[in-house]
């Protein structure tokens, strides 16, 4: 499978982020299965950082990889996901073990409803509900070494 990593530069060589902030799945190599996806969140790196936007795309054995490493699925918002996401946003050292994450991302939208329940000003099964009417795209979450291994950097395309 392809998978993509927007952003404003050329990756060849993937490397887990870690930042001060917390991430949805933790510290790690972001990519998404959609294109498009990829290509908005490089469009809007690059207004931020006046920079160029890059799509930068990946080969990946997702079975082969299944079968040597320690991968999550969620596939679809559950309280697992919530609490995973609500762990790694509050504590950006959190290390929940996996080394490839996949699931739903918190964008804008579903992100204030996680924010919501970080405030303590919506509980979790009604976030959750919520969340089952939004639209939504995927992530992956390369968490390892090991896991960046899995991944086979393909071409960085620069965007109009």
């Amino acid at each position: 499978m392809i998978l993509y990593h927007g952003g404003t530069n050329t990756v060849q060589k993937p490397a887990i982020i870690r930042s001060t902030a917390g991430r949805d799945f933790g510290a790690g190599f972001y990519l998404t299965g959609i294109q498009t996806q990829a290509e908005k969140w490089a469009r809007r790196q690059a207004r931020i950082r006046k920079k160029e936007a890059v799509l930068n795309s990946y080969h990946f054995d997702e079975q082969t990889a299944s079968v040597t490493l320690r991968v999550k699925k969620f596939t679809e918002y559950s309280l697992e996901w919530l609490d995973l996401v609500l762990v790694c946003r509050q504590h950006a050292d959190f290390c929940h073990g996996y080394d490839i994450v996949f699931g739903k991302i918190a964008n804008d939208d579903v992100g204030e409803t996680v924010q919501a329940v970080l405030d303590g000003l919506m509980p979790k099964d009604f976030a959750l509900q919520r969340l089952s009417f939004m639209a939504t795209n995927e992530q992956y979450c390369f968490c390892t070494a090991a896991a960046l291994g899995h991944l086979h950097y393909h071409e960085a395309k620069r965007l109009d």
